[in-house]
């Protein structure tokens, strides 16, 4: 498998044993990783295709509590979106943190 089609986990936090992994599979119904998570594993999904709907798609198993993700696309923009999740879950400060004032 060359560089360019092989895909590394990317985790939502520290990174764990891959063999822990409880693998949901290939972009899983909500209630049915909402049943995997519930369990105590750590999970991992896949997400399949690339842009804006995969990652939403990651973003709401990231909301869900999967903690490892396959990802076809480009791993920064889903280690963007799984920070995102993180700052709006309250896990971690946002990134950047700016006020409007009207």
């Amino acid at each position: 498998m060359n560089a360019r089609n092989r895909r590394d986990l990317v985790w939502t936090g520290p990174p764990g044993d891959p063999e822990d992994l409880l693998d949901a599979g290939a972009d899983p119904a909500a209630g049915e990783l909402e049943a995997l998570v519930a369990g105590g594993r750590p999970v991992k999904v896949t997400v399949t295709g690339t842009g804006s709907g995969a990652l939403a798609a990651a973003a709401v198993y990231a909301w869900l509590g999967a903690a490892a993700f396959e990802y076809e696309g480009d791993p920064d923009e889903l280690r963007q979106v799984l920070d995102m999740v993180s700052a709006m879950a309250g896990a971690r400060p946002p990134a950047v943190g700016r006020r409007a004032l009207a």
